[in-house]
């Protein structure tokens, strides 16, 4: 048998409203904590924890920016002449994105979204590669160029395979020990919430599955590990959305032309505006300052959530709703949806959540980044008693 196993579950938005009254993993990992998130959504919260580092380090944020000269998707503006009965068809959406990725050879999450066509060879995707490869951040490292350099055996989810596929590939290595640690993403839960919102009680009953599934996969470890150090943990929780905001509406009713006077991104719960003069900048600021349902996040406030970016690459401006307010339509769809992420980082629905099987959790341990401290620390362990005779990752 091996010594130790590394074994780090990620249920996406399994927040800590969601799990603070709930038995969830008591009999197998008893010890949870409540952890800040950081300000954005999966797109910035899963590459903050195999990275270790906030926003502004690795710059993968938000999705979608406005950079016509680097844009890959200017053969899809001629896809503006077709009717928007046609475009805004989310079958047709989901076709075209498979096709633009395989085209683009894009390697991470891509979606093409409700971006329009007409517009959209000023875009640009930020999300070329994938953080859950070695060489996946848009800046620095990440956990698995660290295993990698370690020449440590890993398993790591494999985001075109379903759950129960990465579910039964993990346990058939941990039946052969051949991997020192693994990383599963369970992203079922993400998608489930935004349809049904977290009051539903299809969530309880989707936390009981993925109990048993993690009480299965600890039953073939122990047959081949003496030890499992289990981590399970979240990178956001999910707010009920009960209001519904039409910003585009408002900010196209203004006497300025989009594309010649600014750009924008419409987030779910944010919106970011590039400005081409300063008459757009001065109607635009003006406007959402007669929003009640959210509030121009100011730059101080953004170097202290560090996801504040100099060279406005992410947007010049960041209009940031109130929790359980929602854009429709937006960027991101026509239509509404149950619940939502994205809000500010001290929104209640906000927080994230880590439990494990060890007796305690550090007392820095305290925000989603630091889950990459406990598996690099794991992986050193791994290292120095699976590996005696190979140079320890610890530094």
């Amino acid at each position: 048998m091996k010594p130790v196993l590394g074994l780090f579950i990620m249920i996406d938005a399994m927040g800590w409203e969601i799990l603070r009254n709930d038995s969830f993993g008591q009999d197998f990992a008893p010890v949870r904590k409540r952890l800040d998130s950081v300000f954005g959504y999966s797109s910035t919260c899963v590459p903050s924890i195999l990275s270790g580092r906030w926003p502004v380090q690795h710059r993968n944020w938000c999705y979608f920016v406005h950079d016509p000269a680097n844009s890959p998707f200017k053969w899809l503006r001629s896809l503006r002449w077709l009717p928007k009965a046609v475009t805004s068809r989310r079958i047709f959406r989901r076709w075209l994105t498979k096709a633009v990725k395989s085209r683009l050879n894009f390697r991470g999450y891509f979606d093409l979204y409700n971006i329009p066509f007409q517009h959209i060879h000023n875009y640009d995707f930020t999300e070329k590669k994938s953080p859950l490869q070695p060489g996946g951040m848009n800046r620095g490292e990440n956990i698995f160029d660290v295993l990698t350099a370690g020449k440590v055996p890993y398993f790591v989810s494999d985001p075109a395979r379903t759950e129960e596929e990465n579910r039964d590939t993990l346990a058939a290595q941990l039946r052969t020990g051949s991997v020192d640690f693994a990383f599963m993403y369970w992203a079922g839960l993400d998608g489930l919430l935004h349809r049904v919102g977290n009051d539903s009680p299809e969530i309880p009953a989707r936390l009981r599955v993925y109990e048993q599934w993690i009480r299965d996969l600890l039953v073939v470890a122990k047959e081949q590990y003496s030890e499992v150090r289990l981590y399970v943990f979240s990178d956001h929780g999910m707010a009920n959305c009960d209001e519904h905001l039409d910003l585009m509406a408002r900010i196209e009713a203004l006497p300025l032309e989009v594309q010649k006077d600014y750009a924008v991104v419409y987030d779910s719960t944010m919106a970011r505006f590039w400005f081409f003069n300063d008459q757009a900048r001065k109607l635009i600021t003006a406007a959402l300052q007669q929003v009640p349902q959210g509030r121009v996040v100011p730059d101080a406030e953004l170097e202290n959530l560090q996801a504040f970016f100099p060279d406005r690459y992410f947007g010049e401006l960041i209009f940031l709703l109130k929790e359980g307010v929602l854009i429709v339509p937006s960027h991101m769809g026509e239509r509404p949806i149950r619940a939502m992420h994205g809000y500010h980082p001290t929104d209640p629905h906000s927080y994230a959540a880590v439990l494990t099987n060890q007796p305690s959790l550090p007392g820095d341990v305290t925000a989603i980044p630091h889950i990459f401290n406990l598996m690099r620390q794991n992986i050193s362990l791994t290292q120095q008693v699976n590996h005696p005779q190979s140079e320890s990752l610890a530094k």
